[in-house]
């Protein structure tokens, strides 16, 4: 039992850290990249939210109320990225209301459900005939919580070395983590099939 336990686990964690689908750490590196290590607990909040939302996904299709068209998703997977990226841009070192709970969150729930529909068929095969399909996403989403847990303390370390160590501004940060996520994610829409 504890064995299955951690290989969902595992599956979760490798679902967010395969390189091949880069596309979950872009979104984590620009959802925690305006922030430092002090603001963990908000930053842990919208990691958490993100989970819900893609575990939330996961669970309507695991159990057949949602089907979307997986080209459809893999188009709006980068976009998610790319105004998670302009928003960062646009408000790079302005003062952010750190008491409220606002739209940032409610995208962020919104961007996991897309994120969700993405991995969605696949999973829906991972976990088949399997009669505790709950018990499997719980432990799925929890390796997911793990792994982005891991890759927003890296994005963190990393930001709190450039700001200290090299100098940057945090702004300058932001801005640049920010700009080459940007040139990542659109070739990744333009070449995506549901345009073409």
């Amino acid at each position: 039992m504890l064995e299955n336990f951690w290989f969902n686990v595992q599956y979760g964690m490798n679902h967010v850290l395969d390189i091949n689908g880069y596309d979950h750490i872009l979104f984590l590196m620009v959802l925690a990249v305006p922030y430092v290590f002090n603001d963990w607990k908000r930053v842990l909040v919208l990691v958490t939210t993100f989970t819900l939302g893609h575990t939330l996904s996961l669970v309507l299709a695991a159990y057949g109320i949602v089907s979307i068209n997986g080209e459809l998703v893999e188009f709006l997977i980068p976009v998610t990225i790319l105004i998670m990226a302009i928003y960062n841009v646009f408000t790079a070192g302005k003062k952010s209301k750190t008491g409220k709970i606002g739209l940032l969150f409610f995208t962020t729930l919104f961007f996991g459900i897309i994120h969700g529909l993405g991995f969605a068929r696949e999973f829906k095969m991972f976990s088949g005939q399997s009669e505790n399909k709950l018990e499997l996403l719980i432990e799925f989403a929890l390796g997911i919580e793990l792994a982005q847990v891991i890759i927003v303390f890296i994005v963190l370390f990393l930001g709190f070395l450039c700001q200290t160590i090299f100098r940057f501004s945090r702004r300058d940060w932001v801005m640049v983590v920010s700009a080459i996520v940007i040139g990542l994610v659109i070739p990744m829409i333009l070449e995506s099939n549901f345009l073409k």
